[in-house]
């Protein structure tokens, strides 16, 4: 279940904020704090507003490319071909492979083709396209099957806390400020932590969003230390009685130990405020990059218990198999996918609309 279904029904009324309750912390003195609340003009929101599904039209469109690349490769595979035989599997292997589904992946599709070759003993070529998107839509089925983390019961007047993570330039910030956006336009209030203060930038970049989003901000000084500016964010959005939480993280792959010591310390402050947070860590990749989406991918696993995911930038890009391979191969649903610049070119991921981008007219 994505966070926006959790909360769709959910109206954010407005409430007179009360004392946090007290709360000690041993761990860290937190410098003083900067919050500021902005409403967005961009964005009014007299009325709470149901967050809209994506249409069809709008995932085919930012998946084009993707499509044009997968199937211009399998058309020349097949061209001149009136069976499925060893050789062609060969071919399709390298198609999908080159695809970014990943070799793993591909291999388990690959297998499950030749078995149903075996069992019918003959399959020609007009008939893979169908055979093709009932395997690939069984692996994003399976992926969601296996994600038992988001079923969650949410308790009235405690925030649901999101720990946004992911390499520098994957898109994390902007997909926090859109995910902000859509969250408020919805009628919750939102809350972000800017806990990546290794970067002048980012701290910046995101109080942009924030103003556009209309969510209130937690910030201190560049160099402070992450963990406080967590806690600190926590502290005053249960004192605000705020639906969401948002904690942005650096984006730093160079030292893994380092990484798992910053977030399992993140973790644990914020478990201070509110035990079981964070409820959800969602890494988010840049689906343009293709395999190195995949070593992202494992490295944060390690780090820390991601899941969900956001992929991003995939509108740009023929590499959209990545979607596929990342969720069969680490058992993480994706959540959200990117399609494109504007503020609502943030999706609720839906595996259906996914397959049929690819193969709706094929």
């Amino acid at each position: 279940m994505a966070l926006f279904d959790i909360f769709r029904r959910r109206k954010a009324e407005p409430v007179a904020p009360t004392p946090a309750p007290e709360v000690e912390a041993t761990t860290h003195s937190a410098p003083e704090v900067e919050a500021t609340t902005h409403s967005a003009p961009e964005l009014p929101a007299e009325e709470p507003a149901e967050v809209v599904p994506a249409r069809q039209e709008e995932i085919d469109e930012g998946l084009k490319k993707t499509k044009e690349g997968f199937f211009g490769k399998l058309a020349r595979a097949v061209a001149g071909r009136s069976q499925v035989d060893e050789s062609f599997l060969d071919d399709l292997e390298e198609v999908l492979i080159t695809s970014d589904v990943g070799v793993e992946t591909t291999v388990k599709i690959i297998r499950n083709i030749e078995a149903r070759v075996a069992r019918d003993k003959y399959m020609n070529t007009a008939e893979l396209n169908a055979i093709l998107r009932d395997e690939i839509s069984l692996l994003l089925k399976e992926c969601e099957e296996k994600s038992d983390n988001f079923g969650l019961s949410i308790t009235e007047g405690t925030p649901y806390v999101v720990m946004v993570v992911g390499v520098n330039g994957a898109g994390k910030t902007t997909t926090i400020g859109k995910l902000a956006a859509q969250l408020t336009k919805a009628g919750l209030k939102v809350f972000i932590g800017a806990a990546d203060t290794f970067r002048a930038a980012a701290i910046d970049q995101l109080q942009v969003w924030a103003d556009r989003a209309g969510a209130t901000m937690i910030r201190q000084d560049m160099g402070s230390d992450p963990a406080s500016v967590a806690f600190d964010t926590l502290k005053s959005a249960v004192a605000n009685k705020a639906d969401v939480v948002l904690i942005d993280t650096a984006g730093r792959l160079h030292n893994k130990v380092g990484l798992m010591n910053e977030l399992s310390k993140i973790r644990n402050v914020m478990a201070k405020i509110i035990p079981d947070a964070p409820h959800e860590v969602m890494l988010v990749l840049d689906g343009s990059t293709g395999q190195n989406a995949f070593e992202q991918a494992r490295q944060f696993t390690a780090a820390t218990k991601v899941n969900s995911l956001a992929i991003t930038k995939l509108d740009g890009t023929a590499k959209g198999g990545v979607v596929i391979g990342i969720s069969d191969q680490f058992g993480i649903p994706v959540h959200y996918i990117g399609i494109g610049e504007g503020i609502d070119q943030l999706k609720i991921f839906d595996r259906k609309q996914y397959v049929n981008a690819l193969f709706g007219d094929k």
